[in-house]
């Protein structure tokens, strides 16, 4: 769920009203994927009803910041997940009035419709030689959160996510190779949705494609 329209009613900010929409859009809005239709998907046809569309009004007069957690939602669980997020700074005698429609988008149309940071690696095969000579050497160019007392853990390059940050610093005493069978999926929510309603939805979606694929076919 995301801003997709605004309808500005006042704006004498030092900020055009186009910039704050932007700014708006990016704002992470708390997300109900069961009460909400896709625009292309809804009975309206994509006019924009309570099925498919959220409502927010902001009204706001300097001097201020105007956060994110001055946007009025006609929907209560539809919320920005991070309330101190600045939009504009008003002076004395400036205000800002407007209206905006919150919608369900897809993160291949637009930015501000992604949940998640989502990336895979294959699975890393790290061999470490704790006796090496060349230890002392290197040792002021690995991260400090890898070594248990004086020596170098592998649960810790793990639980830190250093894989990157240890692989080719010195070979002898830390090599990184890959095991191409198999590889690790990373993701990490917005704020939006669970990261097992995130999971949970690309199977959804990607089994319907695959149903329409085998129709087609």
């Amino acid at each position: 769920m995301a801003v997709e329209d605004v309808e500005f009613r006042q704006n004498s900010s030092v900020m055009y009203d186009e910039m704050i929409s932007l700014r708006l859009g990016l704002i992470p809005l708390k997300t109900k994927l069961d009460d909400y239709n896709l625009p292309n998907e809804c009975t309206c046809k994509g006019e924009g009803c309570a099925k498919c569309t959220a409502t927010l009004t902001l009204s706001a007069k300097g001097p201020c910041i105007v956060y994110a957690s001055d946007l009025k939602s006609k929907d209560p669980a539809i919320v920005p997940i991070y309330p101190e997020m600045p939009i504009v700074k008003l002076l004395k005698g400036q205000e800002l009035e407007l209206e905006a429609k919150a919608q369900l988008g897809l993160g291949r149309v637009h930015a501000k419709w992604i949940p998640a940071f989502v990336f895979h690696t294959y699975e890393p095969v790290i061999k470490i030689n704790n006796a090496s000579s060349k230890l002392n050497e290197c040792r002021d160019k690995l991260p400090p959160q890898i070594f248990d007392g004086n020596k170098i853990s592998e649960k810790k390059i793990m639980e830190h996510n250093l894989v990157d940050a240890v692989e080719g610093v010195c070979d002898d005493v830390i090599k990184v190779t890959h095991n191409e069978s198999n590889f690790m999926l990373t993701v990490e929510s917005f704020g939006q949705l669970s990261i097992k309603d995130i999971m949970k939805k690309a199977c959804e979606v990607l089994k319907a494609q695959s149903d329409e694929l085998l129709k087609e076919l």
